[in-house]
């Protein structure tokens, strides 16, 4: 089957998706990124079962990611914040231990796109992607995504929105 069979026969699904800010800052209130990814998830037909804000921490990142893993309500997981280099930026570990199936070109495209925004300051972004599978065998993307709005908006309208139905596809064949 070609892409873009693929891509029509996906054009119906709508992804449940969980989404997790991480922050020391920020409220609900004033988590721009966060709103960001929910509204165009909203937008582009999908819904928000579930918005989670909670301190860059993984000692309560890693019980919520395995929760949203096994619920039944959530077909993909995004995360902001905590993908950058600071000593306090601890996402990405947590992230990776739950991925069986890493999506390399997730963060390789981004960097690559955020390149054309931000220069050599591309590389340190450690934004990540892959698939992680509930003990039922059903696979879920979860893609850890920088906290700044311009990479939420950048990752969202050039690789997740774009992708997202298809990868879900894919994974119920």
């Amino acid at each position: 089957m070609a892409h873009d069979q693929h891509v029509a026969a996906a054009k119906d699904i709508v992804a449940r998706c969980g989404v997790i800010t991480l922050s020391d800052t920020r409220t609900p209130e004033t988590d721009a990124s966060g709103q960001v990814i929910r509204t165009m998830l909203n937008e582009a037909g999908h819904r928000v079962a579930r918005y989670e804000l909670i301190p860059d921490d993984p000692a309560r990142l890693a019980p919520l990611l395995d929760e949203l893993v096994v619920s039944a309500e959530v077909d993909a997981i995004i995360t902001n914040g905590g993908t950058g280099i600071a000593r306090r930026d601890q996402t990405v570990g947590v992230v990776e231990r739950l991925i069986a199936q890493p999506l390399p070109g997730f963060g390789e495209l981004f960097r690559m796109l955020s390149w054309e925004q931000v220069g050599a300051a591309a590389m340190l972004s450690r934004a990540v992607g892959g698939i992680a599978y509930d003990t039922g065998g059903r696979g879920k993307p979860v893609f850890a995504l920088p906290g700044s709005t311009k990479a939420v908006e950048l990752a969202m309208s050039k690789l997740l929105l774009p992708g997202l139905r298809h990868i879900l596809w894919e994974l119920r064949k």
